[in-house]
């Protein structure tokens, strides 16, 4: 279960992208001789990303590769900050989130999966590993999610931050009430 006094903390969900929203699988060809490329993202992490508007909580996306999947499927869900960085500019570009945002490390949980999401993991407020991390990336987690990445991990971990920070009725009702759910 997450921490309460953690979960009541977080103000920005930051998310790894490959091996956390999608299951690490990436497709590569050629259609009319122009690169494309494909990913397999949960539509559950989606309907949870719903959840959180609203809630007080935003959430961006920090991936340590550029994929123009990743844009789609982020625009598609409305997410505001979708940034896609040198696996070593990570933290950097972190700080810089945080800091337009006037929050501090407590106030950010992040979801990984690899050796990449470590230096993120030694500064976030909440570390949460996906059930299928690198077992050195587990070790280092606050919590570690029952769901792989790309299979129900991130909309595990909205569900449990909303339920341990006290969100998870508004949220729902908010949602159940919306344009959204009845499409």
């Amino acid at each position: 279960m997450l921490d309460r006094d953690r979960a009541s903390a977080i103000r920005l969900l930051g998310l790894d992208v490959d091996g956390v929203l999608t299951d690490n699988a990436v497709f590569l060809g050629a259609v009319g001789g122009e690169r494309v490329e494909f990913k397999r993202f949960d539509i559950q992490d989606g309907l949870g990303h719903a959840l959180l508007r609203g809630s007080g909580i935003e959430v961006a996306w920090i991936s340590g590769r550029q994929s123009e999947a990743t844009t789609l499927r982020g625009a598609e869900l409305r997410v505001e900050t979708v940034l896609q960085v040198h696996p070593a500019t990570k933290v950097p570009a972190i700080e810089q989130l945080l800091a337009a945002r006037g929050l501090g490390w407590e106030a950010f949980a992040f979801v990984g999966d690899d050796f990449a999401d470590l230096p993120v993991f030694e500064r976030a407020g909440l570390a949460i590993a996906v059930a299928n991390a690198r077992p050195e990336v587990r070790e280092r987690a606050h919590y570690i999610t029952t769901a792989a990445g790309g299979h129900g991990a991130v909309r595990e971990v909205i569900d449990l931050l909303l339920q341990a920070s006290g969100r998870w009725d508004a949220a729902t009702a908010r949602y159940l009430q919306s344009a959204e759910a009845r499409s």
